[in-house]
This record gives structure tokens, sequence and C-alpha cells, in this order.
């Protein structure tokens, strides 16, 4: 697909959203990560629109993973959920959520979090926690811009983590009485899990959580002028950390146990980005 067919799905996904959502023009999209749809039936009000009705958005193969948007209300705010993203160990291809992200620009989104269920890296943040994104590595080699064309593809990927909506969300966590520390996400390609080597690596390199996905989409939320944040919900130790073996059922459960957590920081920071239009 060549960029000028890509912007098209994503004018035309953008308008039936803008139709189904009924006079609402959300500023804040949320995409949830695995263990995290129970975050759509929280919303008041929601209209919800399967991806197989929006041009260019993807199929979906993996468990917690609901492939539809909801638009709907926290409080008067309007917001917009994506509730799961494509892999790019489904396909081989890293731009899978192309048109769905550009499509949220195209809406009127300013601002994209990015939620996933993630591996800790450090003995401080165990399984249940939650993880702000600060940075990330990417280690797989590849850029969900391949095949992009002109200069708007060499996106500067410094501060990409918004560094005022992490101030936000540490402020937000507070006042909850969460605890919220920051780290640097580890991108690896999977499916399968990481090795302890690989594992040891990553933190000689500086990563502090490990899953696969968020940057890629974090890339294509700059590549489209969004503002980004990243949240890990921590689902387990990384391997070699801890003597359980690792599989896709602990990673669901891991998720679900944080997921009250996350949902009222996610509801309370996008509140505050909708009560304050004059910045944060």
């Amino acid at each position: 697909m060549t960029a000028q067919q890509g912007q098209t799905s994503a004018a035309r996904a953008a308008a039936i959203l803008l139709e189904r959502a009924v006079g609402r023009r959300p500023k804040t999209a949320i995409l949830l990560g695995s263990g995290l749809g129970g975050l759509a039936d929280a919303i008041d009000d929601p209209v919800t629109v399967p991806y197989r009705d929006l041009p260019g958005f993807p199929e979906l193969g993996v468990p917690g993973h609901v492939a539809a948007v909801s638009i709907g209300n926290i409080g008067s705010v309007p917001i917009l959920l994506l509730r799961g993203r494509t892999h790019y160990y489904e396909q081989g291809r890293a731009d899978g959520m192309t048109d769905a992200i550009q499509a949220l620009a195209a809406m009127g989104c300013e601002t994209l979090i990015v939620t996933n269920a993630a591996g800790s890296l450090r003995p401080d943040v165990p399984p249940g926690g939650l993880l702000l994104l600060s940075d990330h590595i990417g280690f797989t080699g590849v850029s969900p811009l391949f095949g992009q064309i002109g200069a708007q593809r060499f996106v500067d990927m410094t501060d990409a983590y918004d560094p005022a909506l992490r101030q936000l969300f540490h402020r937000t966590a507070d006042s909850l009485g969460i605890t919220l520390p920051e780290g640097v996400y580890f991108w690896a390609c999977g499916p399968q899990f990481e090795t302890p080597a690989e594992i040891r690596a990553a933190r000689t390199l500086g990563a502090d959580a490990v899953g696969m996905s968020t940057a890629p989409e974090v890339i294509l939320g700059r590549y489209a002028g969004l503002r980004v944040a990243g949240l890990s919900i921590i689902t387990n130790m990384a391997a070699g950390l801890d003597a359980r073996p690792l599989a896709h059922d602990q990673t669901l459960a891991g998720a679900e146990a944080a997921a009250a957590d996350a949902q009222r920081l996610l509801f309370a920071v996008t509140a505050a980005i909708g009560n304050h239009s004059g910045g944060f």
C-alpha cells in the first residue's frame, strides 16, 4: 500500500468514526494492551465500531485483544479506545497499525496513550505494578515507516514519550496513591518469549521492561504528529528472573491484577487533558 492509499483509507476511517461518535470529538486515544479490554466497559455512553468496518484497520489474532474502537465519555470528556493491536510477529510487518493511527490524527485526536503488558527486568517493579515509559530500545531492526516517502519519515524520536505528559502522569499517580516508576521499554519481536541471555543483554543496554509491541505505535504516533505517552502493565518477571515458566495466560492474569490501578490512572489523566485545553 502506498502512502497516498494509506492516507485515503485513514481519512475514510476517520469519517466513519466521527459519524458514529454522534458529535463527540475525542482529543485523547488510548491503545489497550493485553488484558486491558475491560476499560471499554467502564466508559460512559459508549459507541463501538468493529475494526472490520474501518478501512485500513487490521485483523487481530492475539487473545485478549478485541478488534474494535469504542468512543465514549469519562464524565464530560470524550475518549477513544483502540481495543487491540496487530503485532509484528503476526505477519512479519511492523506497520499494521499505520492506518488506524493516521485515522486518529485525521479525526482530530491530539494525544495517544499506548499501553502494553510487559515483563519486568527490575526487582523493584514486580508483577501487578505499572511502569511509565520514558524511552524505548528497538531491538528488532525494523520500522513501521519502511516504504514511506518524503522527509516526514525521518521522525525525531528525542522525547518521543512526551515529557509534559509524563509529568502529568506522575502528578496524577501521586494524587491517586499509585506507585509509578519510570523506565525504558525493550521491544523484542516475539512471538517466542526472550531467552535469559537476551534479557541479560537488555539489562546491560539499559532496559527496565520487555515486550512485543508499543515501539511501532509510538513511532507511528509521532509520524502522525500526535503527542505520545506509554504505560506498561507489569505481568511477570522476564526470563531468567523468576523460576516460573512464561506463558500468555500468565500475561493476561498479570494484566488483570494491575487493571484497576491502570484504569484509575488512565481515566484521570484523560480527564485532566480534556479539562485543560490551554495545556498541562
